[in-house]
């Protein structure tokens, strides 16, 4: 195995591991699942700035995987009472297509600076809009309209995004706030930007 791969593997777990930890660092955590984490997602979106498209989707795959077993084994997912099909669904939308979309950050990498935030911001939303599909499809007939009031009854997109902007949105503020102050790093910046190996 050439070396360059060794060292791309090695960072790739380090950045995971990376990852998961901070995952279970909750800012606060919602009822029904979703929370903001302690810029969680950012070292998978590195990843893919750092290697390319490819090798960022293949990373935040990898990253899903383990979200999804946090899901089961901290959250209860498997206790939740869905049916074997809402199960399936939930397991897409809110895990494996809601991490996997992380992959897109590096595809702005060639803008710089502005790149990575259009990436993480890019990226964000489109987590949301995989949790958004999973909350009206999949969870909006549930009884769980009390977290809003009555307010959103019988208007499950409308209770969707607001439920699953609770927590997307402040995350990717505080994340975009975090890499502000990281661009002021020489170092931080070559970490990101000065890797030349795509996948």
């Amino acid at each position: 195995m050439k070396k360059e791969n060794i060292i791309r593997l090695t960072e790739t777990a380090v950045f995971i591991a990376l990852a998961v930890a901070l995952s279970m660092v909750k800012i606060f955590k919602l009822p029904l699942g979703g929370s903001v984490t302690l810029v969680s997602m950012l070292p998978i979106c590195i990843l893919s700035f750092r290697y390319g498209v490819k090798w960022g989707f293949f990373s935040s795959f990898i990253y899903s995987l383990f979200q999804l077993m946090l899901g089961i084994t901290t959250d209860g997912l498997l206790g939740w009472g869905l049916t074997p099909l809402m199960l399936v669904g939930c397991i897409l939308f809110d895990y494996i297509i809601a991490f996997t979309v992380l992959g897109i950050a590096g595809a702005f990498k060639k803008m710089g600076e502005k790149g990575l935030y259009l990436g993480l911001t890019v990226a964000f939303l489109l987590r949301f809009a995989s949790h958004i599909v999973s909350g009206y499809f999949i969870f909006a007939y549930l009884d769980q309209w009390e977290i809003f009031g009555s307010t959103f009854v019988n208007k499950p997109l409308l209770y969707s995004i607001c439920y699953n902007g609770t927590y997307i949105l402040p995350e990717l503020i505080i994340t975009i706030a975090v890499v502000v102050v990281l661009m002021r790093f020489t170092a931080v910046k070559k970490l990101i930007f000065d890797n030349k190996t795509q996948a």
